[in-house]
């Protein structure tokens, strides 16, 4: 090999913990602060959508799965499998509540309407859940999150991270996700 590839190499291998490991969301700890002004939560109320702004300060109260998605259906099949878990869970919504937020600043280009109408399709089936539509990526930015895909953030009633995964969850992970839920409703 020549010492150009050696060095190559080296190089990758030194930088491969920094690329895979580069969100900021850390067990034990509370998210970083973030707020989101432009779109924001979605509402539903008296058959009619709109939205008002958000901020992470909120997740405090109860226990919360936070699904952070980039606006791409692949990213949304991602965790499909810890998403029906918690609906064949019938956890109760005095003191758990799943946090969808997406990120439409990556969507594929043309697709923001259609996103949206999913997005406001679920909050019509589940509205005790709370959907977050982030236009312009600033939770993504602010918590560090890797492009295109999901993340999985389980968060304690005092909003402490238990929790987090990018990527898709295993089948042992969806397991051990919805036992800590379970645990932290006790």
């Amino acid at each position: 090999m020549s010492g150009i590839r050696i060095f190559a190499v080296m190089l990758s291998v030194l930088l491969l913990p920094f690329t895979t490991a580069a969100h900021n969301v850390h067990p034990g700890e509370r998210l970083a602060p973030v707020g989101v002004a432009d779109r924001g939560e979605l509402l539903f109320k008296e058959d009619k959508f709109s939205y008002k702004n958000w901020n992470s300060a909120q997740l405090a109260g109860k226990v919360r799965v936070i699904q952070h998605i980039a606006g791409r259906s692949s990213a949304k099949e991602q965790n499909a499998a810890l998403i029906e878990a918690i609906k064949a869970a019938k956890l109760p919504h005095d003191r758990y509540q799943t946090t969808t937020i997406v990120n439409t600043d990556d969507a594929i280009p043309g697709t923001g309407m259609f996103v949206r109408s999913s997005i406001e399709n679920n909050k019509r089936q589940f509205p005790w859940s709370q959907f977050i539509v982030d236009s312009n990526g600033a939770v993504n930015q602010a918590w560090q999150l890797a492009g295109g895909g999901s993340a999985i953030i389980v968060l304690d009633k005092h909003a402490q991270v238990q929790f987090v995964k990018e990527g898709a969850l295993t089948q042992d992970e969806v397991k051990q996700v919805m036992a800590l839920l379970h645990q932290l409703l006790q």
